[in-house]
């Protein structure tokens, strides 16, 4: 086990910080027509030899290849519409204003814009703050559609996982990690799993409903009982609840947690606690046979490594003992590809006597699979991220949102009514307010419900929700809606299916949202 006291790093291993910066051509999105400036064939071969040097011999080269074009070429999407508009906004008095707005529009962000948007700009001025969330919002509905009707993401086997889960001794993967938008990747990029096979919902801070999660664990024994999935209920196999907080190691006291003031210690004690609570709200309910094994991560947003905080099955988790993948990177890079990976097996058993070998299995697969990660941020953006801080594009509000697995892209606020989850918006708001409304910009917030298709009243129930959450985020944030500073897109969806999302209304204007879509 690595101890730690308030941070400091053991002295036994050496860290090497390797990478190189980023390339310098600008990407665009390839996505359902748009235009692309270099095509995604291309990128991908911009993003293999980036840096051709030898990095850790358990990295998924190729892999780390297709994530970073990917990466790319969604952001680029959302990143063009300020210089697109830019552009337009210089135009406007011209003559022929419309034909040039809507060429440009075209060539930047494939796509046109609402043509009612435009018209009006000789009398006045362009309503940039509309036509900013409407593109923020086309932007969204292309890279959704993309990803329920490709799955570009799904490319590591599910079925294969799910063995692997239950022979280390779990029937499910329950993720709760913060829902600070640089942690939106952690499920498919951080720990390099299939995000399907993983139950991933985020909250502020990480502190997850405990109520949420206990029934949850309620359903999925429900299925063991009545149909054997994922496994049938005599297996000896456990509910696996995890939760992740996160710090910065470049800035650590500005950059981590806002849930918990920058307070790594703070987040990493309350993930402890929220875990504790659910054990022992299981126990309490379900008797004492009834019950859960838990997992603390900790995830330094700046270079995406991970701290696995490992207990046994009678140990309580201690903030102060946690193993650091980036020694683990160090420890093993000049090693084989075979004896790192028994040298990691071999030093996550060593840190507890109690462990079992199942989750020993799992640690290390966790850890394995985060080297990975590591090399990814060393090799296509240095030492570290650029955008430390917070840099996401839009809100994400209700039930949903399984296709966002990209670093800063949303803000999520998981929440079936706005008082429920106050806190999780406020701290959104207080986000965009810095990164769009203090400029001008509105803060786009998608409201989206997924329902299942085959329950009776619940695309009724789902759309419902929509408005009823749109209308008290009108009530709580008045001020921002009158001036333009927050508009909403409602969006649900049937999982049952696996359809595309159907958008039902946007602040923007609604006649504009039903002619566009």
């Amino acid at each position: 086990m690595i101890n730690r006291a308030r941070g400091q790093r053991s002295r036994n291993l050496k860290i090497v910080a390797t990478g190189a910066t980023p390339p310098g051509r600008r990407v665009a999105s390839q996505q359902n027509g748009s235009n692309c400036k270099i095509p995604l064939r291309e990128l991908h071969d911009i993003a293999r030899c980036v840096d051709a040097r030898p990095g850790h011999p358990l990295v998924d080269v190729n892999e780390n290849a297709n994530l970073y074009a990917y990466e790319r070429s969604v952001k680029a999407g959302f990143d063009a519409i300020v210089p697109c508009l830019k552009k337009i906004s210089a135009l406007q008095h011209e003559t022929d204003f419309e034909v040039q707005a809507q060429q440009i529009a075209r060539q930047e962000l494939g796509f046109e814009l609402p043509a009612d948007l435009l018209a009006d700009a000789w009398i006045d001025q362009l309503d940039m703050k509309r036509l900013f969330a409407w593109s923020v919002f086309e932007v969204y509905r292309r890279f959704s559609d993309e990803v329920f009707t490709f799955d570009p993401l799904n490319t590591i086997d599910e079925p294969a996982f799910n063995e692997f889960l239950q022979d280390c001794g779990f029937h499910i993967l329950d993720v709760s990690p913060c829902a600070d938008g640089r942690l939106a990747h952690v499920i498919r990029y951080v720990l390099r799993l299939p995000y399907k096979a993983v139950r991933r919902k985020s909250y502020a801070g990480a502190l997850f409903d405990i109520e949420d999660s206990l029934e949850k664990w309620v359903e999925t024994e429900l299925f063991r009982f009545r149909e054997g999935k994922p496994n049938t209920a005599d297996e000896p196999t456990r509910y696996l609840k995890t939760a992740v907080y996160h710090f910065s190691s470049v800035d650590p006291e500005h950059e981590g947690c806002a849930a918990h003031g920058s307070n790594t210690e703070l987040a990493a004690q309350a993930g402890v606690d929220r875990l504790m609570a659910f054990k022992q709200a299981i126990e309490n309910t379900h008797c004492c046979g009834a019950s859960i094994d838990c997992l603390l991560i900790g995830l330094d947003t700046d270079t995406d490594a991970i701290r696995m905080h490992v207990s046994g099955e009678k140990e309580s988790i201690n903030i102060s003992q946690y193993i650091d993948a980036l020694e683990v990177y160090s420890a093993t890079r000049d090693l084989p590809a075979q004896t790192a990976e028994q040298w990691i097996h071999d030093f996550v058993s060593q840190s507890s006597t109690t462990m079992s070998e199942g989750m020993t299995r799992f640690v290390t697969r966790l850890l394995i699979n985060n080297l990975s990660q590591i090399d990814y941020v060393r090799r296509y953006y240095g030492e570290h991220y650029s955008d430390i801080g917070h840099a996401e594009r839009f809100i994400g509000a209700g039930i949903g949102f399984e296709e966002v697995q990209l670093r800063n892209l949303t803000y999520f606020a998981y929440m079936y009514t706005v008082e429920e989850a106050a806190a999780d918006l406020d701290v959104g708001i207080k986000i965009f307010t810095r990164l769009n409304i203090s400029h001008g910009l509105p803060a786009p917030v998608i409201i989206r419900y997924d329902y299942h298709g085959n329950v009776p009243g619940a695309r009724d129930r789902a759309v419902a929700r929509c408005y009823r959450v749109a209308d008290a985020l009108k009530d709580r944030y008045p001020d921002l809606c009158e001036q333009g500073l927050l508009h909403t897109l409602l969006a649900v969806r049937n999982i049952t299916t696996g359809d595309c999302i159907e958008i039902l209304h946007s602040s923007v204007n609604a006649q504009v949202a039903q002619e566009a879509h």
